[in-house]
């Protein structure tokens, strides 16, 4: 398929399928043309790109361990891929996501108690459980 097709297949745009094949996530072939042909498990590769990119590692990190992931909609590490060297870059990631999930968890609870404040719940009538038995009659 062209890069147009697996554009509309991933929903990603063609600049940055170009961005991947230049960082080493990607490899398609070329046709005589020179057009990118990609390989129905493009998709899949696509996808897994975007998710570990979503979830904030580099291309860096991705390029190392891509050649490992063994299902198309799963990460499953080859064990081979666990070099010391890989192995200390990924301790790393972990904690810089941590950080961030700390620092989103930090803003997201000041945000509710801001909320709260600015908007309290409204006061809502009690039902016939919470009123007195004479204003149920």
């Amino acid at each position: 398929m062209r890069i147009g097709e697996l554009s509309r297949r991933t929903g990603t745009p063609p600049r940055m399928l170009r961005y991947y094949e230049e960082q080493g996530l990607l490899h398609p072939e070329r046709a005589a043309n020179g057009y990118r042909a990609y390989g129905t498990s493009a998709v899949h590769r696509v996808r897994q790109i975007r998710g570990l990119l979503d979830s904030g590692l580099t291309t860096q990190i991705i390029r190392r361990v891509l050649p490992y992931l063994d299902k198309p909609d799963d990460i499953h590490l080859h064990p081979d891929c666990l070099t010391q060297e890989t192995a200390q870059l990924l301790l790393r990631e972990i904690e810089r996501l941590q950080e961030r999930i700390d620092c989103l968890t930090r803003n997201r609870d000041a945000l509710r108690a801001y909320l709260a404040v600015v908007r309290p719940e409204p006061e809502r009538e009690p039902e016939c459980g919470e009123r007195a038995a004479s204003e149920c009659a």
